[in-house]
Parts: C-alpha cells; structure tokens; sequence
C-alpha cells in the first residue's frame, strides 16, 4: 500500500511512474512491476498494477502466464489482438473492456495487428478475493459515457465480472463537463487519468498522473480539456 493510506488525496504524477524502454514498447507503471520496483508504491488497496503501454505496429507480448490476478485491458488508440490458452481470439478495440480471470493458471499473448498504427491501452490487475479460481474471460463493448460501471463484483449494469469487491467507472468528459461519485463509508479510491486534464477535488491531473483517495465521502472530476479517466471503488 505504500504510503497512500496516510494522506486523504496522494498524487502519483505521471513523470514519475517506473519506466521500461525496448525497441518496440513503451511501458509506464504506476506500481512496481517486473524489473521496476519501488517499496514505496508496490499498489494501492486491492489494486496492483496500473501499467499504460504502448506497443509498436506488427509487435507484442509473446505467449506468457499468469495466476491469481483479476486483469483489465483498456484499449485507448489502436486495437490489440488476444489469444489464450482458454482457447479466446478477439480484438480489443478503444470502449471495450477485457476482463481475464487468471486463477489456477492462463497462457495469453498480445499483438498489434497493425502494420502502420502503434496501439495504446492500459492494463490494470486487481487482487481476487481468493486464489484458486477457475480461469475465465470475458469482454465487451460499452458506448460513450460521462460516468458508466465497466467492472464489478457481480456483473451489475452488464459490467464485466470482477473477482473482488471492486467497482470500476470508465468517465469521458467534454471540456467543462463534470461529474461526481460518491463512496460508501471506508471505500477508498484511485483515480487513473488515461487522456486530457480534470480537476479531481480541485487538484489538476493530467494525462498518466494517478491519485490515491483516503477518507473521502465523494470524487468530482471537473474536466478543463477533454477527458478519459478511470475511477477504482475499492475496499
């Protein structure tokens, strides 16, 4: 948890995210991940990673595995291609969201079909509520909205079913716009700025900054340039 839980609202400003550099990825992580690691931001609550990449045209992350995360894609500009050991083929394309249930085990890879576009999206892994789930998938679609659930515990409101008392909010804001969202008593919040600038509680985040929220009742997200943010309820 770091040192988050001390204060009501901890930025985590987008320069100084861990950075992994390779000829075909450009990799931001907001918590330590893989040869990144920093004791002080090693995840917030239930959430993990909050890793923004961007993957070069006609490349991608070979077949690899994992376990016992709950992992969400987003994709931002481009479309990325998925294959798993479950036997899933898509494309993930910007208003989808991807949910991967790794669990006892699960093989995927991911490639930027393109042969001329980069692909940009954010993938964010969540703690389960138990290890040993049975391995599962599940994506869709989910048009525009200023405030819309795109991940939680049961699936309400044909959201995609998260493994753990979570409730995720993918908002989109035309400059001016806003919008709040009020918490149950002892939820905490993270606040992952994708594009634009907004003024969360009055501070400005911009593009890749982060802010962890403690004992706060409620969020508003003013947005000064046009926005896409993600909004993390979490236990």
């Amino acid at each position: 948890m770091g040192d988050y839980a001390a204060l009501m609202t901890t930025l985590r400003p987008a320069e100084e995210r861990g950075h992994t550099r390779l000829d075909w990825l450009d990799s931001r992580h907001s918590f330590s991940f893989d040869r990144y690691h920093d004791p002080r931001h090693m995840g917030f609550r239930v959430l993990r990673v909050v890793n923004e990449d961007r993957v070069a045209p006609g490349s991608g992350f070979p077949t690899h595995s994992h376990r016992d995360m709950e992992i969400l894609t987003f994709v931002l500009a481009g479309a990325l291609e998925h294959k798993d050991s479950l036997g899933n083929g898509s494309v993930i394309r910007p208003g989808d969201v991807q949910r991967m249930t790794a669990g006892t085990g699960i093989s995927h890879s991911e490639f930027n079909p393109s042969r001329s576009e980069p692909v940009h999206f954010l993938q964010v892994w969540i703690l389960p509520e138990r290890p040993g789930l049975a391995p599962g998938y599940e994506q869709r679609p989910f048009p525009a909205a200023a405030l819309r659930l795109v991940a939680s515990r049961d699936g309400r409101d044909d959201s995609v079913a998260v493994h753990q008392d979570v409730l995720v909010y993918r908002a989109l804001l035309a400059p001016g716009e806003e919008v709040a969202h009020a918490f149950a008593s002892g939820r905490y919040a993270w606040i992952q700025m994708a594009r634009g600038t907004a003024l969360v509680n009055g501070t400005r985040l911009a593009a890749g900054d982060g802010a962890a929220l403690s004992e706060e009742r409620s969020v508003k997200l003013r947005a000064v340039e046009a926005i896409e943010a993600l909004v993390f309820d979490l236990p």
